[in-house]
């Protein structure tokens, strides 16, 4: 029996080294806001800024992968007290549609930078859906819809809100 499982192990080994991996870097222009459960007691305005990061892309198949990313983004509101800036870890699984175009969409966790004491959490749980288009064997661009599953403020104030994202990137496969 030990045996067996050592040989299942050593194939499944072999299999993972065999797959496709490629290795890129990735950035562009965010475009974020927070989703308010009731009327925010102030203007609650976009914040335009970037995002930048690098990713690994492991092919199962031909018509689909998993993408592991680590990146910067800066998110929340134009206020600054409601601006927030995250180290964001998606786990996208990637789908093939065409020669062109694939699919995208998995969970994300985002750690907050550069800000304590703020009265808003440190940890960011997110949903993260998009498509990308192949521009050349190596660049591509594309676009992502980011939205929170948690509050972003902390549980003794008496505020809800939860963070939505656009991403309009582009990013380089080596």
């Amino acid at each position: 029996m030990k045996k067996i499982l050592l040989l299942i192990l050593l194939g499944f080994s072999f299999h993972g080294f065999s797959q496709d991996v490629k290795y890129g870097v990735r950035g562009g222009y965010n475009i974020s806001n927070l989703d308010f459960e009731d009327t925010p007691v102030m203007a609650n305005k976009h914040r335009n800024s970037m995002y930048i990061g690098f990713f690994g892309d492991i092919r199962f198949t031909k018509t689909v992968s998993l993408v592991p990313e680590l990146q910067f983004s800066a998110e929340g509101a134009r206020i600054e007290v409601w601006q927030l800036d995250y180290i964001q870890a998606p786990i996208l699984f990637k789908f093939r549609l065409s020669e062109k175009f694939r699919l995208a969409a998995g969970p994300q966790v985002g750690l907050k930078i550069f800000k304590e004491n703020d009265d808003m959490r440190n940890f960011a749980y997110s949903g993260v859906a998009g498509i990308d288009y192949k521009l050349t064997h190596m660049l591509f661009a594309d676009i992502r819809y980011t939205y929170g599953f948690v509050n972003v403020f902390d549980e003794n104030l008496a505020i809800s809100a939860k963070n939505s994202n656009i991403q309009l990137g582009i990013g380089y496969k080596f």
